[in-house]
Formats: C-alpha cells, structure tokens, sequence
C-alpha cells in the first residue's frame, strides 16, 4: 500500500525536483503540498507549489497549502542560486482559484483525518508544522513520521557560518518542532551536502518531450550555472531529494539517536542545530539523525526516481 504523506515545501529548485519523485513515487499517496515561505516569500512559493502540480499533472492532484508570512522570519535573499522566481525562471502565474486553504490548517485536518497514517516530509523551513501543532494540541501524536530536511550537526552551515537554512529562516518554529513529542528523523547538511551531483545528471534527465523532462532540464541546467558562477563548483547539491530518500530508502543512511535543539536568540548563531553530545548528557534524545549515506546509491535512486517521473508524463 502506498504511503499517505503531506510535503511541506518552499519551492526553490531542489523543492521541486523532489516534489518531482514524490508525486510519480507509486509508494507515495501525496495527500497535500503544503507551501512554505523560505526560499521565496509566502505569496511566491504558493505560485510555485501550483504551477509545478499544473505542469507535472500527476494522475491524482494533491491539495494544496497557502502559505503566509512568518513573524520574524530572517532576511535572506536566495534567488542567486534559484532564480528570481525560485525556480529558474518558471514565472508561473499565481491561480485565481478560490477556496484555498492555509497550509497549517490543511496539515491538521489530513492528520485528524487519517490518524496515524500519514507522514510530513518538511523540505522547507518549519514553520506550517509548529503553527499546526500549536493550533492544535495533541495533533503531534496522530503523525506516522515527521522528516525533516534541515540542519548542520556537525559541519558549517549554509546560510551562516554555523546555521542551515531551513533552521535559519525560522529558527523558533524549528525548536517547537523538534521538541514535540513525535517521531523526528532529521536529515541534516552533513549528509545531503556529500551527495554530489555532476553535469552528467542532464544527460541521465527524461526527455525534455514529457512533461517531467521539460520542467528538469531548465532547472537543472541553471542550477549547474548558477553555482559554477556563484559558488565555484562544479557538482551541485540536491538536499531535499536527499531528505526524501531519508523517507523512501532510508536503509541508504546509518542514523544515530540525538538529543538536539535549535539556537533562536543568538545574535551569530541564530538557527544553529545544537547537538549535546556529552559524555554524561543532560538532554533527552529527541531525534534519529542520519550520519552517513551510501552516496552512490543514492544517485542513482534519485535518477532513476525522475526517469521514471518522465515516463508518466
């Protein structure tokens, strides 16, 4: 049976290359996604979550999530590595559909629905999560899993020198998140950032005829740009197809259980994952943490994962 899950997202363009496997995934039953802002602002990543679902057409449409601003959220601009719109230029245009809820009540009612039986794969910062939760209390119990995309356990950050950015953007709903009382699987920069991608990736692509193809290529090609330009490098790094992996083969990573917390006050280490790892450690454990991954495998999974995107659309 497939795997009811909600993706909560803040599309970006490795958001929506995960968004990509997940929704032709036939283990995954998308239920909702959810957007975020993060990336791009609210306004921004709910027109992206739309028009990515519009053109992939997937054979059954989840709902979708409006996202809305987030009280004291950092100041950060991403579009250098994304593109002004998020994702490469895609300027999708915002859907004059009505009736449209907000993600965190979405989020509620599909877990009140299915008590459970449905997973959140947080791909975005996690603010939907920690509004949902607070809205309802209790609701943390009636989640399957929760994997989170975010952090850096022991490595530098993305964002600042010690913070990733999804923790970053959002560090006071990251720490009500990993506090509450559910099952947390966290996979962090120290892992999606070993996963390195090289410009073969075009080659292995659907073909830009279908659907899936068209959409990856104009990513992907500005990606690679983007960060031979920006950054240096050459490879690219796709973390949430990464974290995704974390939920559908998630014997590809060596986990260990962590007690862990998010800094929300400190003027330079705001949204830093804090791990205590003491020998005579004062924290509960909180967390599995995925340490290690099968690189290789990984790859491969992920490419095979959008081929066979290109084959349904």
């Amino acid at each position: 049976m497939a795997r009811k899950v909600i993706i909560d997202c803040d599309p970006g363009i490795d958001d929506a290359i995960a968004l990509t496997m997940a929704l032709f995934d036939p283990r995954l039953e998308v239920l909702a996604v959810t957007a975020t802002a993060g990336t791009v602002d609210a306004d921004q990543a709910t027109t992206n979550v739309q028009g990515l679902i519009q053109q992939l057409d997937p054979p059954k449409y989840p709902r979708i999530g409006v996202a809305s601003p987030c009280e004291g959220a950092a100041v950060i601009n991403d579009i250098v590595l994304h593109g002004s719109d998020g994702l490469a230029g895609c300027n999708y245009e915002p859907s004059d559909r009505q009736h449209r809820h907000l993600s965190e009540k979405i989020i509620s009612e599909l877990l009140r629905q299915h008590p459970n039986q449905v997973s959140l794969i947080c791909l975005g910062p996690l603010t939907n999560v920690a509004r949902a939760f607070q809205r309802e209390p209790g609701l943390e119990s009636l989640v399957d899993r929760l994997v989170v995309s975010g952090g850096a356990v022991a490595c530098p950050g993305n964002i600042s020198p010690v913070a990733e950015m999804n923790m970053y953007f959002d560090p006071t709903a990251a720490r009500s998140v990993i506090e509450s009382a559910t099952t947390k699987s966290l996979v962090p920069l120290d892992v999606t950032d070993q996963v390195e991608f090289s410009i073969e990736l075009i080659e292995n692509l659907p073909s830009k005829q279908t659907r899936a193809g068209q959409l990856l290529h104009k990513l992907l090609l500005f990606a690679f740009r983007s960060y031979v330009q920006n950054l240096g490098r050459e490879t690219i790094s796709l973390y949430d197809p990464v974290a995704l992996l974390g939920f559908l083969e998630p014997e590809l990573f060596t986990w260990e259980d962590m007690a862990i917390d998010i800094e929300t006050r400190g003027e330079l280490t705001r949204g830093q994952t804090v791990c205590d790892a003491r020998r005579h450690r004062e924290w509960s454990l909180n967390a599995e943490v995925a340490r290690s991954i099968d690189t290789t495998a990984a790859v491969n999974q992920i490419v095979r994962g959008l081929r066979f995107a290109g084959q349904c659309t």
